[in-house]
C-alpha cells in the first residue's frame, strides 16, 4: 500500500504576507518610498491646531495686575543702564551694581555669580550630554570673567520647593537698547511679583552677562545651581581677580548689605524658564513675538508652554506670534504648485462630503512647509536656537521670547506702552505656570511646528519615516534569498541530495555572508575612526577651516587605504573566489540591514536627523547596483539606474550634500570649502548626535554603496 504523504503545515498569515512582500520587493519599495515622501509633503496639511492640555494652566483667566504705575520705574532702569555706556572704564561693574541695587530695593535676595568662559573642544565621550562640560580656558585674564546678577523672590504661598526663572541676557561691556528694554520688562514683572499674594513658586531673575555668549552665561549658572559646592576650592581661581573686578563693593548702605549675599543662592526645582530678548527689528505692521524652542539634539519643551505664550500674546496683548521659517523655501515655485494641487484636492473632498476637512489654502501650505522645514532643520542640527537650550539639558521646559517693535522707542508713550504690553504677557505666563501642581507632562514633547498655532505630533510624522525605511528589510531579505538561489543553480545542486552533500554548500554560503558582514563592520569601524580625526586636527594651532578640511580628507583617505589593504589580503578573500557570483548582492543585503538599524536607532535619538538622513540614504542603498552589469545590457531601465546611481553617489557624499544645500539656499557664489568644516565643528562642539550619525552611519553607507557600484562582477 502506498505511503500517504504527510499533510503540509499551513503557514501563518503574517508569514505569508512577509513572503509576498519579499517576493515583490521592487514594487513594495517603489510604493513605500513614494508614499513616504508624499506623507512628508502632506504634514502641513495634516497639522492640527494647538490646544491647552493641562486645565490647571488657565491662561488669561485672571485680569493682569501690571499697571501703568509700574512702568515708570522700569523706564528709569532702562535709562540708567544705557547712560552708563558713556563711561569709558568700569561701566560693566557699575551696571552690575546698579541692577543689584534695583533688585535689592524690591526686597529680593541678590547674589553675584562669577564664571569663566568655556573652551570649545571636541569631546568624543561626551555626546548626548550637556555641551558645557565645565572645562575652562587656561591662562585667562581677569577681564575675561563674567558676572551674572541673580535675584530671588520667595513665594508667600510656597514652600520653596519650586521656582520659575526669568532670564535677560545683556552685554555688560556695552549694552544696547534692546537689552536695556529686556531688563526693563523683567524688572516691571519682578517688581509686581514682590507684592502679589497669589504667588506659590519662587521667582528667580537671572541677569546673564553675555559678553562671552548668552548660552555660556546661563549654562555656567545652571551648572552651579545643580551642583552644590561645600568647599571654596571651586571659587579659589575667581578670587584672584577680586581686586580688579570686585563687584561686591556694591554694599553702600546697611540695607543693601543685608540683602546682597556673598554665597550662591538657590530656590526650588525649576518648573519653567523664560528667556526675554528685545531686538531692534522694525516690524511693518505690529509688534511681534518670535518663539524659539529647539534645544540640543532636537529636544523640545512641553508644547503647553508654547501654547500659553501664543494664546496670551495673540488674544490678550495683540502681538503677532511667529516661529522661525526657512525663507528660501517660500519662493519655491514647485511648492506653490503642490500647494495649489492640495487646495484643489481639498475642495473636491469637501464637495463629496462636507465633513472631510482635507486641504488648506496654497499660501498657508507654502508658509507651513517653510516653518516645518525650519523646525526639521533646527532639530536635526542639534544646536540650541537660544540660551533656553541650557535649561533643557536639565529637563527644564524653557523657551526664548524675542520681541520686536513696529516703531522706534523715541516717544515716551511708545516706550511705556511697549513695556506694559510685554510685561503683562510675562505676567500672564508666570501666572499660568504658577497654577501648576506638577511639572509639565500633559501635552507633547515630540512634535514639529508648522505655525505658532499648529503642530504635527509624533504619531503623524513617524508614518512618513516608517514608510520610507520599510523597504529596507524586505529588499535585504530578497537580495539574500536571490543570491543563495543563484549559487544553488550555478552549482547544479540536486534537490534530493542528502544532508551531508548539502553541508559544503551551506558552509560556503555562510562564509560568504560572514565575508560581507566583515566588510560592512570594517567600513563602519573606519567611519568611527574618521569621526575622531577632528579632535586631532583641532590640536593643530592656527589651522584655517579650509586647511583643516583638507587634512581631514587626507587622513580619511589614508585610513581607508589601510582598511582596503586589510580587506584585499589573500586571507580575507580565501572564501570569496568560489562564490564570486552574487557576492555583491550579499554585501548590499548586509549594507541595507545595517543602514536600517542605524536609521531606526537615530529616529529614537533625533527623529529629524533620521528623516533627512533617510531621504538621502534609502534611495542610495536601494538603487545601488554594479555598473558593470548594467553596462553589459544597456537599456532604458539600466541607463536610468546608472544615471540615478551616479547622481545619488555624488549627492550622498556628506561634503557634496552640504555644498549643494548651501548653494541652493544661499547661492553658489558664497560656497567655500571651509564652510563644511565650520559646520562640522559646530556639531561636535555642541556634542550633536547628528555628527555621530554622519560619521558612523551616513559616510560608511555611502562608501559601501560606491563599492557596490564599482564591484568587479
Amino acid at each position: 500500500m502506498a505511503e500517504r504523504e504527510a499533510p503540509r503545515t499551513k503557514q501563518r498569515p503574517i508569514v505569508r504576507l512577509g513572503i509576498f512582500f519579499i517576493s515583490h520587493s521592487l514594487l513594495f519599495s517603489v510604493v513605500c518610498c513614494t508614499a513616504g515622501v508624499l506623507a512628508l509633503l502632506l504634514l502641513p496639511v495634516l497639522a492640527k491646531n494647538t490646544y491647552i492640555s493641562e486645565n490647571a494652566l488657565m491662561p488669561g483667566s485672571g485680569n493682569p495686575m501690571l499697571s501703568s504705575q509700574d512702568v515708570p520705574e522700569a523706564n528709569k532702569l532702562v535709562k540708567d543702564v544705557i547712560a552708563l555706556n558713556s563711561k569709558s572704564r568700569g561701566a560693566g561693574i557699575e551696571r552690575q551694581r546698579l541692577i543689584a541695587q534695583y533688585m535689592s530695593d524690591l526686597g529680593a535676595e541678590v547674589n553675584y555669580h562669577k564664571f569663566r568662559p568655556q573652551a570649545v573642544q571636541f569631546h568624543p565621550l561626551h555626546f548626548f550630554s550637556s555641551p558645557d562640560s565645565g572645562i575652562t580656558e587656561q591662562n585667562v585674564s581677569c577681564s575675561s570673567y563674567g558676572t551674572n546678577v541673580v535675584g530671588i523672590i520667595r513665594a508667600p504661598r510656597g514652600d520653596g520647593k519650586e521656582a520659575i526663572v526669568l532670564v535677560t541676557p545683556y552685554n555688560s561691556a556695552k549694552i544696547n537698547q534692546g537689552e536695556a528694554f529686556s531688563l526693563g520688562i523683567a524688572y516691571s514683572v519682578f517688581s509686581l511679583l514682590t507684592r502679589v499674594t497669589w504667588l506659590a513658586k519662587d521667582i528667580i531673575w537671572l541677569v546673564a552677562d553675555s559678553q562671552h555668549g548668552e548660552y555660556a552665561a546661563v549654562a555656567a549658572w545652571l551648572r552651579e545651581y545643580h551642583t552644590p559646592v561645600f568647599t571654596r576650592l571651586r571659587t579659589a581661581d575667581a578670587e584672584i581677580c577680586l581686586e580688579i573686578n570686585n563687584v561686591h563693593e556694591v554694599k553702600e548702605s546697611p540695607i543693601a548689605e543685608r540683602k546682597i549675599y556673598d554665597e550662591f543662592r538657590r530656590a526650588g526645582t525649576m518648573a519653567a524658564a523664560l528667556v526675554i530678548k528685545v531686538v531692534d527689528k522694525k516690524e511693518q505692521f505690529e509688534d511681534s513675538l518670535s518663539i524659539y524652542a529647539e534645544a540640543s539634539n532636537g529636544q523640545m519643551p512641553n508644547l503647553d508652554l508654547i501654547n500659553i505664550v501664543n494664546y496670551l500674546a495673540v488674544h490678550r496683548q495683540g502681538l503677532r506670534a511667529k516661529v522661525d521659517k526657512m525663507w528660501s523655501v517660500l519662493d519655491s515655485k514647485w511648492l506653490k504648485i503642490l500647494g495649489e494641487l492640495f487646495e484643489s484636492a481639498g475642495q473636491v473632498a469637501r464637495s463629496l462630503n462636507p465633513q472631510w476637512k482635507f486641504g488648506i489654502p496654497a499660501a498657508d501650505y507654502v508658509e507651513g512647509t517653510a516653518t516645518l522645514a525650519s523646525s526639521l532643520y533646527n532639530q536635526a542640527l542639534g544646536v540650541p536656537t537660544g540660551p533656553h537650550g541650557a535649561f533643557r539639558d536639565y529637563q527644564v521646559d524653557a523657551i526664548t521670547l524675542e520681541i520686536s517693535s513696529r516703531a522706534s522707542f523715541d516717544s515716551k508713550n511708545r516706550r511705556n506702552e511697549f513695556l506694559l504690553r510685554c510685561g503683562r504677557l510675562i505676567e500672564g505666563v508666570i501666572r499660568s505656570v504658577n497654577n501648576l501642581l506638577e511639572k509639565f507632562h500633559q501635552s507633547f514633547f515630540l512634535y514639529l511646528l508648522t505655525s505658532p498655532g499648529k503642530f504635527v505630533s509624533v504619531g503623524v510624522y513617524m508614518i512618513a519615516f516608517a514608510l520610507l525605511v520599510a523597504p529596507l528589510p524586505m529588499v535585504a531579505a530578497s537580495l539574500y534569498a536571490d543570491a543563495n538561489n543563484l549559487d544553488s543553480v550555478q552549482k547544479d545542486e540536486p534537490t534530493s541530495s542528502t544532508s551531508v552533500a548539502d553541508e559544503p554548500g551551506i558552509t560556503l554560503r555562510s562564509w560568504k555572508w560572514i565575508n560581507a558582514a566583515k566588510k560592512v563592520f570594517v567600513v563602519h569601524l573606519w567611519g568611527s575612526v574618521v569621526s575622531l580625526f577632528p579632535y586631532l586636527i583641532d590640536q593643530i594651532p592656527n589651522c584655517s577651516p579650509t586647511r583643516s578640511f583638507l587634512l581631514w580628507v587626507l587622513f580619511s583617505t589614508l585610513s581607508f587605504l589601510i582598511m582596503f589593504v586589510i580587506l584585499a589580503s589573500p586571507f580575507s578573500h580565501s572564501f570569496a573566489s568560489p562564490l564570486h557570483v552574487g557576492e555583491w548582492a550579499i554585501l548590499k543585503s548586509v549594507t541595507i540591514s545595517v543602514a536600517f538599524i542605524g536609521l531606526c536607532l537615530m529616529s529614537v535619538i533625533n527623529f529629524s536627523t533620521a528623516e533627512i538622513g533617510g531621504l538621502l540614504i534609502v534611495p542610495m542603498c536601494l538603487l545601488a547596483h554594479p555598473l558593470k552589469l548594467d553596462l553589459r545590457d544597456l537599456s532604458l531601465k539600466t541607463f536610468s539606474r546608472v544615471s540615478c546611481n551616479l547622481v545619488l553617489g555624488f549627492i550622498g557624499f556628506p561634503p557634496a550634500t552640504f555644498m549643494i544645500l548651501k548653494g541652493g539656499f544661499e547661492g553658489f557664489s558664497s560656497i567655500d570649502v571651509g564652510d563644511f568644516w565650520n559646520w562640522l565643528e559646530s556639531l561636535w562642539a555642541w556634542n550633536s548626535a547628528t555628527y555621530l550619525f554622519i560619521g558612523m552611519v551616513h559616510l560608511p553607507c555611502w562608501l559601501l554603496c560606491v563599492h557596490i557600484l564599482f564591484h568587479h562582477c
